[in-house]
């Protein structure tokens, strides 16, 4: 489902990464571990497409995204990946719901479409009574609740999670890691997370560890 080969990124003098080889099957849950500075960050978002690597290839579903022009990459990541970070990045001026239809209206989806679709997310989630509320208005977990279906939206191939829980208490995280594993079994949702929580690397179905700019 993803396959990365022999990627290098650098930042000056800096080589961050090493010449990484990955391959993540469909339905895989994988997380990367390692000390601060390993690289793990700049992986994901190369990974996700956010970042380019200097060389090396990668591929999602079977489309080589690292030979694709800006404007095709960025309607690629929009339909195919969904990302998961520590802090939720909601827009507070946006309900919840309107926060989960953004990745459906720039894919063009009309708005009755996209209405249901977030209202199903979220019903999933155990958030229907949230619909209307502001970011402001929830606690940290229905806010990053709201993220995940955020992520979901337009029914990625895989989903990028960089220290999805880094910001929450023990219960709102246990919660979370739970539901990952929730979407895993139900829809056969790939994920890769970034984490420095052990729990969550060992529930994982594999645990990679990123050592000097290497896996």
């Amino acid at each position: 489902m993803l396959v990365a080969k022999n990627i290098h990124k650098s930042y000056g003098n800096l080589q961050v990464l090493k010449g990484v080889d990955l391959e993540i099957k469909k339905g895989e849950i994988v997380s990367i571990v390692g000390k601060s500075g390993a690289g793990k960050s700049t992986l994901l978002h190369i990974l996700g497409t956010l970042d380019s690597p200097d060389s090396g290839s990668l591929m999602i579903n079977d489309k080589e995204v690292s030979k694709l022009p800006s404007k095709a990459l960025a309607n690629f990541r929009n339909t195919n990946i969904g990302f998961i970070f520590q802090f939720h990045h909601l827009l507070p001026e946006f309900t919840a719901l309107e926060n989960v239809c953004i990745p459906a209206f720039i894919n063009k989806k009309g708005e009755s479409e996209s209405t249901a679709r977030a209202k199903e997310l979220l019903s999933y989630l155990g958030l229907s009574d949230r619909l209307e509320h502001k970011p402001t208005q929830l606690s940290g977990g229905e806010q990053q609740r709201v993220a995940v279906a955020r992520a979901l939206m337009n029914n990625p191939a895989v989903v990028f999670a960089d220290e999805p829980s880094g910001n929450l208490d023990s219960e709102s995280s246990q919660d979370l890691h739970q539901l990952l594993f929730k979407l895993r079994d139900d829809f056969q949702q790939t994920f890769i997370i970034v984490t420095h929580n052990e729990e969550l690397a060992k529930m994982s179905d594999r645990t990679l560890v990123m050592k000097d700019g290497l896996l």
